[in-house]
């Protein structure tokens, strides 16, 4: 009765752990797919900026045109700008919240060890996760704060020139646009890095594993 008493215990034991291992694994791999989605769409979101900036040039220099029709265009290019800026934040968002939600629950299980040394190793591997994650949950809100500035300049140049349709005003937006474009340059270097992080964490995390309690 004890030998079978004990395998039973043993078994429940060996999907107990086999569990708590796939409920780790499911949460790391939903910490790699938010973060991914975050990256895909600060890519979107760059090549959004550098084609608005391009259109709004092209707009400008375009003579003898519908005025109403270049305000039209810009303020498409504008209308896309904001919704992929709120699709970043909210990405973002999303990427905190559950990257949080699985140091907390790594965090709490490091005292379920009985192995010493497991429980070292796997401290050791959630400070260097979360390391990554410092890293790439600033350089993605580097980038996010840089987009509200751009944002707030294309839009002043969108109102200005739906309150201004002539010629000298589009003219005047000259100055303003070169100013945007230097603005875009370092939104789009922050970006860059933010996203180079983005890949760099996921790698980190796919390299990471959660040992199991024995």
């Amino acid at each position: 009765m004890s030998h079978i008493f004990g395998n039973i215990v043993n078994t429940c034991r060996g999907f107990y752990f086999r569990t708590r291992e796939s409920f780790s694994g499911q949460k790391r791999d939903l910490v790699v797919y938010r973060v991914e989605q975050a990256r895909d769409s600060l890519e979107t979101t760059k090549t959004q900026f550098e084609s608005a900036l391009q259109q709004f040039h092209l707009i400008l220099d375009y003579e003898n045109g519908d005025l109403d029709e270049k305000y039209r265009q810009m303020k498409h290019e504008l209308d896309c700008s904001q919704h992929q800026a709120k699709r970043v934040n909210d990405r973002i968002r999303a990427v905190e919240k559950v990257s949080e939600a699985l140091f907390n629950e790594w965090q709490q299980e490091l005292e379920q060890y009985s192995s010493r040394s497991l429980r070292n190793s796997s401290r050791k591997q959630l400070k260097l996760t979360r390391q990554h994650y410092v890293r790439l949950i600033k350089a993605m809100h580097k980038a996010e704060d840089k987009i509200t500035p751009v944002l707030g300049a294309f839009t002043d140049q969108v109102l200005f020139l739906k309150h201004n349709l002539n010629a000298q005003a589009i003219a005047s937006l000259h100055h303003e646009l070169r100013s945007i474009g230097m603005d875009i340059a370092s939104l789009i270097t922050a970006m860059e890095k933010s996203i180079i992080e983005a890949n760099t964490f996921v790698a980190s995390v796919g390299e990471t594993k959660v040992l199991p309690q024995r």
